[in-house]
């Protein structure tokens, strides 16, 4: 018999770190190998008691953006293993196309192969290909292989979910399964084929616009299908948000009032709505993204342009907004935000949730995955992630006097800017 031993020790500081060991079938036992965790168990994982915590998210984005260079060394040409490694990404894609995680998860328990690929409703004569994909998936670390006994009390092999499978489980409230298929959408995956060709050019059009002939907003707009995938990724982002709003409560203590600037269907606002029931919360965003959206006491939408105007407020809400936008149109945004906290005597505040790459002191996982995004902003839009240095001049450049970086948790910061 041949296993795995895995010990998690977390510190004082709420540092972790991996101990695992393995013996094989002949009995030979390994040393404990460890892996510092990487991530703050003390400033994430509380928040997600769920079964979200940063290491496990940080797998996710490895097998979209299929980066595991380590394994290479052992023999591989680092060459030849990154022009097949997308094969993680559409693999992972897959598993929750077909809803394989759900299955196991309603099923209560691992499930052998045939018991798949009845529940799945796939053709018998493709049973061996579903086997090959999760075979791959389980080397990925996305489901777990295990022994179950069978009808004869014969024991058989079956695949049950790890914290990483978890986290794209439809009915948890942080699902990241929307925003996965969103990414790995032909739509955002065909701009790529002509990234080369559009650094080599000259055009002032994105990678998007030079695939697709508009920006990724009006082809949200003008193709409901992948629009409606499109909001419920950044959806299931927002959810996100209960965390913060619980652990960081001084944050939104004190105010009368709070626009969500870009909120699209109103996630975030509903629930800083909830959590505070006196703060009268407005969610900004597109006309008609916010057209018939249901209003509550306390919740109300306007239908607007943040590039022209915004509803004054003690203080507006700008959640991964501005990464979409160049420089010169965040100032845009931000002396429009400036305008709306200080009209009518006032001196609020904007709370900006977004990237800010320090590749200084982010664990190097950390810093790939922003890496990864900033890439991404750039097929997408004009926009791009940015470092401590890059966001104070823009503060400074739109007319704010000082700000401060309140928190950061998991891939994000949380600044507060002040005119």
């Amino acid at each position: 018999m041949h296993g795995v031993q895995v010990v998690i020790v977390v510190d004082k500081r709420g540092q972790g770190t991996y101990l695992h060991r393995h013996w094989s079938e002949a009995g030979e036992q390994s040393d404990f190998a460890a892996v510092p965790i990487r991530g703050d168990f003390a400033a994430f994982s509380p928040r997600f008691a769920h079964g979200v915590n940063l290491s496990d998210f940080l797998r996710i984005m490895q097998l979209m953006h299929a980066t595991y260079p380590p394994r290479v060394a052992h023999g591989g040409n680092l060459l030849d293993f990154v022009e097949i490694s997308y094969i993680d990404s559409m693999s992972l894609n897959t598993a929750i196309q077909l809803g394989i995680p759900d299955v196991i998860h309603n099923h209560g328990q691992p499930l052998t192969l045939p018991q798949l690929v009845s529940e799945l409703h796939i053709h018998p004569n493709k049973t061996s290909c579903v086997h090959r994909l999760m075979r791959l998936l389980v080397q990925s670390g996305f489901f777990a292989k295990t022994k179950v006994h069978g009808n004869e009390n014969e024991e058989e092999e079956a695949y049950g979910l790890t914290p990483s499978s978890r986290l794209v489980l439809k009915d948890n409230v942080t699902s990241l399964s929307p925003f996965v298929v969103a990414m790995l959408d032909p739509v955002l995956v065909s701009p790529w084929h002509v990234f080369g060709d559009w650094l080599r050019g000259s055009t002032e059009l994105t990678t998007f616009e030079k695939t697709h002939g508009m920006d990724i907003w009006n082809y949200c707009k003008q193709n409901p299908g992948y629009g409606g995938i499109f909001n419920e990724a950044m959806a299931s982002d927002s959810q996100l948000m209960r965390f913060t709003v619980e652990d960081y409560k001084p944050i939104f203590e004190g105010l009368g009032s709070l626009v969500d600037v870009g909120g699209g269907t109103g996630t975030v606002a509903r629930i800083i709505s909830e959590a505070f029931p006196h703060i009268e919360c407005t969610v900004f965003d597109l006309p008609h993204v916010v057209a018939n959206q249901p209003e509550s006491t306390n919740l109300k939408y306007v239908g607007g342009d943040m590039f022209h105007s915004l509803p004054s407020a003690d203080a507006l809400l700008i959640k991964w907004i501005l990464h979409d936008w160049s420089d010169e149109e965040c100032v845009n945004i931000l002396k429009r935000c400036k305008e709306a906290i200080t009209s009518e005597g006032k001196e609020g505040k904007v709370i900006i949730i977004d990237m800010v790459i320090n590749e200084e002191k982010d664990e190097d996982d950390v810093t790939k995955t922003k890496l990864f995004f900033d890439m991404l902003m750039m097929v997408m839009t004009n926009g791009k992630e940015r470092n401590k240095k890059e966001w104070e001049k823009l503060f400074l450049e739109a007319g704010f006097s000082h700000y401060k970086i309140v928190v950061s948790y998991g891939m994000k910061s949380v600044i507060e800017v002040y005119p």
